[in-house]
């Protein structure tokens, strides 16, 4: 292992690219410690030590703020420039995929190639910049109101519009400046660059979890804890179930249905040539990691709008708790919208029918089905079982932090981080790199991480 990593230092390519993907992690922790003007910087250290301490996962409301805060590394919590985080870039990018199928110029666009794609990605970027606009001014509001009895507001700015317009524009530019971080790692560094900071800003959050989860022991009591502790057993089950959820994360990840293709004899003279059969690999978590940040990117938007409609009006408390992460409804929504862009983004990548088309023009078949359209309708109507069971899996790991919380009365900080959403992107980016470096490695004839096998079907979001 440690000569693995000493080889990716030696191939001066692979060593930009890692070289560049450190220094963009390192640009993004930094920028999540640098506040917003006129915050009070006393003020935020209380509120960073209710998080740490579990003192802020009392309501609905503040279990939405771990969360958006579990993707922005604590920067949201903090209040600093990078509070919004990469979270508008992917609102905005789920946005115009939904668009490009209902809307003809935009699914036209996406026919044109690299050209249309690029076409696309300017919309996008616009569209990133007025959702944080929106989202900015309705963060103002929230820390206007005074969240946990603390003013954030520093004496001189409070009251006065000067402090929305500049946490207005100052978010802005740093989440455009995240998005300029994350197209700059996808194109000189390793990985996808916007999963990467989001995986960065995760695991600033985990030692903070471990620290909450050793100190929920009760060591004077280890065996007979007091009310509201857990005792040494309970943390073993813990530690055991974590591996437990790892082990599925990564099972879920790699899973596979292979499906027999043969290929046709054909006589040539005395030889026969063809006739060999091999498989094809049919992921069973085909849309990797991406329902999953689809579906509470979207939420994020009526929670943040309704949070700050109700710091101002009352009527709207209704519906923020609604809205809210743990509430029934947003349960409900959740796990709904999660199955659909299971589907949706399965039918997006996974093309039955050209598939089809594709095997009976290079003389392949599956056994026993006809080429052609049967073909199409075997390969569709197993994918669509396929996808059930992935997104079955998905819907169980995302709510999973919430059930932990509510059964063992867990801190947030660690239940978020336990399971679920920061899992699962950790899990299945690491793969990603380890992927990108293995492969660099073999084109220069070196041993990867695996030295008995590869690792396959990686997810790729």
């Amino acid at each position: 292992m440690l000569a693995t990593f000493a080889n990716i230092f030696r191939v001066p390519d692979l060593r930009k690219k890692v070289l560049w993907t450190l220094l963009t992690i390192a640009v993004f922790r930094v920028g999540a410690y640098v506040p917003l003007p006129g915050v009070n910087t006393a003020a935020i250290s209380q509120v960073v030590e209710k998080f740490q301490e579990g003192k802020a996962g009392g309501g609905a409301a503040a279990r939405a703020i771990n969360l958006i805060d579990l993707f922005t590394g604590g920067a949201l919590a903090r209040c600093t420039v990078f509070a919004l985080g990469i979270m508008p870039y992917i609102s905005a990018s789920i946005i115009f995929q939904l668009l490009a199928t209902v809307i003809k110029p935009l699914e036209e666009l996406q026919r044109e190639g690299e050209a249309g794609r690029k076409r696309i990605n300017q919309y996008t970027r616009y569209a990133t910049v007025l959702l944080c606009m929106v989202q900015s001014f309705f963060m103002s509001s929230w820390i206007k109101s005074s969240p946990w009895d603390v003013e954030l507001i520093s004496p001189g700015m409070r009251g006065g519009p000067w402090f929305d317009l500049t946490t207005m524009i100052t978010c802005t530019a740093g989440s455009v400046f995240l998005m300029w971080l994350g197209e700059s790692v996808s194109e000189h560094g390793i990985g996808n660059g916007i999963s990467v900071i989001i995986m960065a800003g995760i695991i600033d959050r985990m030692p903070a979890a471990a620290r909450e989860l050793w100190n929920s022991v009760d060591w004077s009591r280890p065996f007979t804890p007091d009310p509201g502790k857990h005792n040494v057993l309970m943390l073993v089950f813990f530690i055991v179930m974590y591996f437990g959820v790892v082990l599925g994360v990564v099972v879920i990840t790699q899973g596979q249905r292979r499906v027999t293709v043969q290929q046709a004899k054909r006589t040539r003279g005395h030889r026969v040539y063809g006739g060999q059969r091999h498989y094809m690999p049919l992921r069973v978590n085909q849309a990797g990691v991406i329902p999953i940040i689809f579906a509470q990117s979207l939420l994020q938007i009526p929670a943040m709008l309704f949070g700050g409609l109700a710091a101002r009006w009352r009527v709207f408390g209704t519906l923020h708790g609604a809205f809210s992460v743990g509430s029934f409804t947003y349960t409900i929504v959740y796990v709904a919208m999660i199955f659909f862009f299971c589907y949706f983004w399965t039918a997006v990548v996974f093309n039955p029918i050209k598939m089809a088309d594709e095997m009976k023009q290079y003389g392949h078949f599956v056994p026993g089905i006809r080429p052609g359209k049967m073909t199409a309708q075997y390969l569709e109507r197993l994918m669509t079982r396929i996808t059930l069971a992935g997104a079955g899996f998905l819907a169980f790991i995302a709510i999973l932090p919430q059930l932990i919380h509510q059964a063992t009365e867990i801190g947030v900080t660690t239940a978020y981080l336990y399971g679920g959403t920061g899992l699962l992107i950790v899990v299945g980016v690491a793969l990603e790199i380890v992927q990108k470096i293995e492969s660099h490695l073999l084109m220069r004839h070196y041993e990867g991480f695996m030295k008995r096998g590869r690792i396959h079907s990686r997810s790729n979001w």
